[in-house]
């Protein structure tokens, strides 16, 4: 081992009571004569707890976010990419235990040090249990789960309708269908975003979860926190007023929606 793990328990927050088991998650197996001695298990043990993590908190977090748009979100957090670039300001490479062959690879930031982030997680979680395992991932992804989750912000306007009331009035708006209209196999739905009884936006939609979008967006609109000038901001919401608008128009046509 390289460095001083006292300095590593520093830079992650937490100090083991069982110091072999943070030994054995810097152990890389090419620096042991036996697979069972390496980190491998721990690894593969700490991929499932981290995982776990991040998906727990992403569902309470983003309560109105889909099933695809979590899943999105998740596969851009639990990542050999964002794991190496969270090993290297905790300098994981110092720690590591790595054979001759390896060490002639010279940088250890990639797929070796994110082994070894992940092999760590299944250590704190095997010395202290789900709780303390949970306040050192959020503390070392957190940053990385919010650029995520803003990145699948387009086209997801009751997060962020929910998101602005939750930071300004401590709730988020509510959400009604007040009319229906055109055939049984064709039915078209008007939805509207509410907030202490107040009318905020109203939309149609295919179904109810479009129309619900559409209200959100109009509400949006309402409250000017949708920028329109010449840039990304206003090419969003031509783009998507387009959507809402020009397709809904034509796909419930027939139900006289528009």
């Amino acid at each position: 081992m390289a460095g001083d793990i006292s300095a590593l328990q520093n830079a992650i927050g937490y100090q083991f009571k069982d110091e072999s088991l943070l030994d054995k998650a810097l152990t890389h197996t090419s620096s042991v004569s036996e697979r069972s001695l390496s980190n491998e298990r721990l690894e593969f043990f700490g991929d499932a707890v981290l995982d776990l993590i991040i998906c727990e908190f992403i569902y309470n977090s983003y309560p109105d976010y889909s099933e695809g748009e979590l899943t999105k979100i998740k596969g851009l957090v639990v990542s050999r990419k964002v794991c190496s670039k969270i090993a290297e300001p905790l300098k994981l490479n110092e720690h590591i235990k790595v054979g001759k062959g390896a060490e002639k690879f010279g940088s250890l930031s990639g797929s070796i040090a994110a082994g070894v982030l992940e092999a760590l997680i299944a250590a704190v979680y095997l010395d202290s249990g789900l709780k303390q395992t949970t306040e050192l991932v959020l503390g070392l992804f957190k940053p990385y789960i919010i650029e995520a989750a803003e990145s699948q912000h387009q086209g997801n306007y009751k997060s962020v309708l929910q998101q602005y009331f939750q930071k300004k009035h401590g709730e988020a708006p509510v959400y009604e269908i007040v009319d229906e209209q055109g055939p049984e196999h064709h039915k078209c739905f008007q939805a509207e975003a509410l907030w202490d009884k107040k009318s905020l936006g109203k939309g149609w939609g295919m179904n109810k979860k479009e129309a619900e979008q559409k209200a959100a967006y109009n509400a949006l609109d309402n409250l000017n926190l949708i920028e329109e000038d010449s840039h990304s901001d206003g090419q969003v919401k031509n783009e998507m007023t387009e959507k809402y608008t020009s397709s809904s128009k034509k796909q419930c046509k027939a139900a006289e929606c528009d």
